[in-house]
């Protein structure tokens, strides 16, 4: 199996992550313009539900994979990487067949006490079944990464993301006519076929690879001697697991948890849905677009990472923190001026829903730090510290939910706008204080500071060249494309001005000179 470098590895991932996002993008714009506000929010309240049976199937594996695989590679042990792959297919294929089984027969009972709208409940069962594809996808995505062989999982994805478009055109079209909760559940009913075509291309991926190792042992004898391999992905997978199942029981109340807090701030059900529908399906969307980069690098983070550690190369730890810090920097800066400065012409432009544009403003400029906190936890995990991943994780939801709650019944969608603020600036900072309390964190304040002046020269500039082309009666979306295509050159032009974009040699420990160093 050929193995890509790490820079290599992200590029690959970069790309076929923005080609996906695109898709992803086109594919939300129509879901948006065909079933509105209204029925987004159905889909956002039937979805939550799939994630914690995922989370309980999966139990924290492809994670733990990914750093096992990584560290048997570097020993040359191949019949180790295959006994981590026969040991996680058997738990998550049994697991996630027993569970989704459950969860069909339980449907009825499940959408009384998770769904606030009972037309979400066929989404809701459409979905269901996408668990187990998703769980055995996730155990191959896992094997890839640990072996550094990028190419197949961004293929797989690719192939996905083309299939989802195709199948939820013609289901959401085919059903449209018997209502919108018949539209949504088609829409489910798409993804789950799009994720049997991606998990088709890694099986096959998978056999195609095998060929040349020259190992032909059974997956019953890995099986059988699989004990300790088990207690070793156990001892990374379950922690994972805790964090993924705190976050699907959040996912799972959050629509409740939103809906409620409106009710007390006096909103009725039609309309907290749909408040819920604009936060959630036209301003989220537009938020995590850009984080493709920054989650792309964290992908191929964690098996470099542990390969650094299993070789004691801490210097290259710190490297590649500085890399994916800086990466994260120059993607999250632009990004958050552009949403800031043309949220309501983007969600009027892309949406027809210029109301999600005040919600999106009031995000962008928290949401900076989320640029920050994928690469940070993805630190954590290849350094082996899935449990301190989790604690973070479980104190913040705790604060967020709180937050959420206290804030939206109060000031309504604002409140919980800023309730999830509160959340995305908490996450952040314990990451990074539990990184530099481990090996030290080394960043140059400078970067940051020159970075926040070409932010300023990038607003004003496209600002003003916003202004003037809406003065001369251009096109909204040529007026659009031209201010933030000046506003870009700008950035760019003013990072090379300020001497920003190059990288400068990797600081000793205890270097000064505009180096912050934070260790315990």
């Amino acid at each position: 199996m050929q193995k890509q470098s790490f820079v290599r590895g992200t590029f690959i991932l970069t790309a076929s992550s923005l080609i996906t996002r695109i898709l992803g993008f086109l594919s939300g714009i129509f879901l948006a313009r065909s079933l509105g506000a209204e029925g987004i929010g159905l889909l956002m309240m039937a979805h939550p539900l799939v994630p914690l049976v995922i989370t309980l199937t999966e139990l924290g594996l492809p994670v733990a994979i990914s750093k096992m695989v990584a560290e048997a590679d570097v020993q040359g042990d191949k019949l180790k990487e295959k006994r981590i792959l026969a040991v996680s297919l058997a738990i998550t294929g049994t697991l996630s067949v027993i569970l989704t089984l459950i969860a069909l027969l339980c449907s009825k009972y499940i959408a009384a006490l998770f769904l606030t709208d009972e037309r979400a409940y066929y989404a809701m069962l459409a979905i269901t079944p996408i668990a187990p594809i998703v769980a055995i996808s996730a155990v191959l995505k896992g094997y890839f990464r640990g072996k550094q062989h990028m190419k197949s999982i961004a293929l797989s994805d690719v192939f996905e993301h083309i299939a989802h478009i195709a199948c939820m055109l013609a289901l959401v079209h085919l059903l449209l006519p018997y209502g919108i909760e018949y539209a949504a559940a088609g829409a489910m009913a798409g993804a789950v076929a799009s994720e049997a075509v991606g998990l088709l291309y890694l099986l096959t991926s998978y056999r195609w690879n095998r060929k040349n190792d020259g190992l032909r042992q059974k997956a019953s004898e890995h099986l059988r001697n699989g004990k300790r391999t088990f207690a070793e992905l156990m001892r990374m997978g379950l922690p994972t697991t805790g964090l993924g199942f705190v976050h699907s029981i959040y996912s799972a109340f959050q629509p409740m948890l939103v809906t409620k807090s409106l009710a007390l701030f006096g909103f009725g059900t039609a309309m907290a849905t749909k408040q819920y529908g604009l936060l959630m399906g036209y301003a989220f969307p537009l938020l995590v677009f850009p984080s493709f980069i920054t989650h792309s690098l964290s992908t191929a983070l964690i098996p470099a990472v542990s390969e650094a550690m299993a070789n004691r190369n801490s210097m290259d730890v710190h490297r590649r923190m500085d890399q994916a810090m800086r990466i994260a920097l120059f993607v999250g800066a632009p990004a958050t001026v552009i949403l800031y400065i043309w949220a309501t012409p983007l969600t009027t432009l892309i949406y027809n829903a210029p109301e999600a544009g005040p919600l999106l403003r009031l995000l962008a400029p928290i949401y900076f730090l989320h640029y920050f906190e994928a690469p940070l936890h993805a630190v954590l995990l290849g350094l082996g510290r899935a449990g301190t991943t989790m604690w973070n994780y479980i104190a913040t939801t705790i604060m967020k939910a709180a937050a959420i709650y206290f804030l939206g019944s109060q000031f309504g969608i604002t409140g919980v706008v800023l309730g999830i603020n509160f959340g995305i600036c908490f996450i952040t900072f314990l990451n990074f204080f539990s990184i530099s309390g481990l090996i030290g964190f080394y960043f140059d304040l400078r970067r940051f500071l020159k970075v926040a002046l070409c932010m300023t020269a990038m607003a004003f500039a496209g600002q003003y060249m916003y202004k003037y082309v809406q003065q001369i009666g251009m096109q909204p979306l040529w007026s659009l494309l031209i201010s933030i295509g000046t506003a870009l050159v700008v950035f760019g032009a003013s990072l090379v001005l300020t001497n920003s974009i190059n990288s400068r040699k990797f600081p000793r420990i205890g270097g000064t000179g505009g180096i912050v160093t934070l260790r315990k």
